[in-house]
């Protein structure tokens, strides 16, 4: 078995200034720490049990089968709080025949990332009999 210390997911944006600005003051994400210099310096950014690297330049959005799965207390609160922030909702909230509550956004290179709430009566929190 591998061991596994920690957990990244590597962005390589069009635009990192405008990718920083997002993830940053849109999304409110927390800084874990930033190295390098100039516009294509790196920013690593806390996701709760891991971290997002938004460093150096691509000059293609990342494949359409990148994707971010970020988990959020309240989604319709979620919701508020990112559109005052001008963040637009590419799809609305909404409870999935699986159980979880996913709204989705994109940010800046159009990466797709849905913020999703886990009921308090969902498997993933509440085991009956165990």
């Amino acid at each position: 078995m591998v061991h596994v210390l920690g957990s990244r997911i590597l962005l390589r944006p069009t635009d990192p200034e405008r990718s920083r600005a997002f993830y940053g003051e849109q999304l409110g994400l927390a800084v874990y720490r930033e190295f390098g210099t100039g516009p294509e310096r790196g920013t690593v950014y806390f996701l709760g049990g891991g971290f997002l690297e938004v460093s150096g330049r691509s000059d293609t959005p990342p494949p359409p089968a990148v994707r971010l799965w970020l988990q959020v207390p309240d989604v319709a609160a979620a919701r508020d709080e990112l559109r005052s922030r001008g963040v637009e909702i590419t799809r609305p909230p909404a409870r999935e025949p699986w159980g979880l509550v996913e709204m989705w956004i994109a940010d800046p290179d159009g990466t797709p990332i849905v913020l999703v709430e886990v009921p308090a009566d969902h498997p993933l929190r509440y085991r009956p009999g165990i």
